[in-house]
């Protein structure tokens, strides 16, 4: 006889706010060569995404030095930037993502604050 397993009250409260952990992250993170701020920007997020989203997120690098083209494309109006595509919805955050807590809020990972 199988026993059916209730919901906890995270899980519940995951279900009713979107909240999902095992959602897979694309991400893309625009720099600018290898500026001090770019390469910080690089080592923090994918410190994060290890952290928080192992085996679970796919980040893409894009220098617009090498693709200024992309700028234009995805609107991008300073660098760093890091652009979460997918879950939606879609995030945008600006700077060298050292604000741990902030990348977080900001991707989704943590409850936003009132």
């Amino acid at each position: 006889m199988a026993v059916k397993r209730g919901k906890t009250r995270a899980e519940a409260l995951e279900k009713a706010t979107g909240w999902h952990n095992d959602e897979a992250y694309v991400l893309r993170l625009y720099v600018t060569g290898l500026t001090p701020r770019s390469t910080l920007a690089i080592t923090n997020i994918r410190k994060i995404c290890e952290e928080h989203l192992a085996g679970r997120y796919e980040l893409e690098v894009i220098d617009l030095y090498q693709q200024p083209e992309l700028a234009k494309g995805e609107q991008i109006i300073a660098a760093p930037t890091l652009i979460k595509t997918l879950p939606l919805p879609l995030r945008r955050l600006i700077g060298d993502m050292s604000d741990t807590e902030k990348v977080l809020t900001g991707m989704d990972l943590k409850p936003r604050t009132s």
